[in-house]
């Protein structure tokens, strides 16, 4: 049977102890951890100079760009201020009253009989109505018959383009003086008419309500 002597015992416990130590493990450990952060905070160093550069180049890029970007914005606020001035001449121009129409309709109605003397209109704010004064002498046999024949007539023509028409007498009276029509002396009437009606046109189911049913519904 062999026998094995250890003659190196106590140099083998030292250095096994020496491998044990705390503070050499807990050197090694705090190497290891400071290693750990220098390679984090490396990371980090390189991640932040890597987004500087990339700002930067965004920078350049935007400074590139940027007067094209002012001058597009510029001009687009300009086109928008266009834009609404005409959208607002539009409005203008659609709700705008037209008088040729309505002219045309008085000399439509006005016969050899009817003189008119005087004109005076007004549209009124936002165009919601239109307010005029007819003044002038009808001659006839008749004469207010005339004039009466005249308003009848000129108030249906308005009735088929208008809304809400009005077409009254503020004054009628027979005169003592006559004219000459056709060749004859004939009795005149001096009427003022009040003339008032909303541009829009009348609703088409909407029956026509003129002088004559206004004095029925009564």
């Amino acid at each position: 049977m062999a026998l094995q002597l250890n003659l190196l015992h106590e140099e083998i416990a030292a250095h096994r102890q020496r491998q044990r130590d705390p503070l050499k493990l807990g050197l090694m450990a705090l190497g290891a951890f400071g290693a750990l952060l220098f390679l984090y905070y490396g990371w980090n160093a390189y991640r932040t100079l890597e987004i500087k550069r990339e700002l930067n180049e965004a920078q350049a890029e935007w400074q590139k760009v940027e007067p094209k970007v002012t001058a597009a914005q510029k001009r687009a606020d300009e086109l928008r201020k266009i834009i609404d001035s005409s959208k607002v001449l539009d409005g203008i121009i659609e709700a705008r009253f037209y008088w040729a129409p309505f002219l045309s309709k008085l000399a439509g109605c006005v016969g050899p009989n009817i003189q008119l003397l005087a004109f005076d209109g007004n549209v009124m704010e936002n165009n919601s109505s239109i307010h005029l004064t007819l003044e002038g002498v009808g001659a006839a046999r008749e004469p207010r018959a005339a004039a009466e024949e005249f308003r009848r007539l000129f108030g249906q023509q308005l009735m088929k383009n208008y809304s809400e028409v009005k077409v009254e007498f503020r004054s009628l009276e027979e005169m003592d003086t006559s004219v000459n029509l056709a060749g004859v002396p004939t009795p005149e009437a001096r009427f003022i008419l009040n003339v008032s009606f909303n541009p829009k046109p009348p609703e088409p189911n909407a029956a026509p309500v003129t002088p004559e049913t206004k004095e029925a519904a009564k």
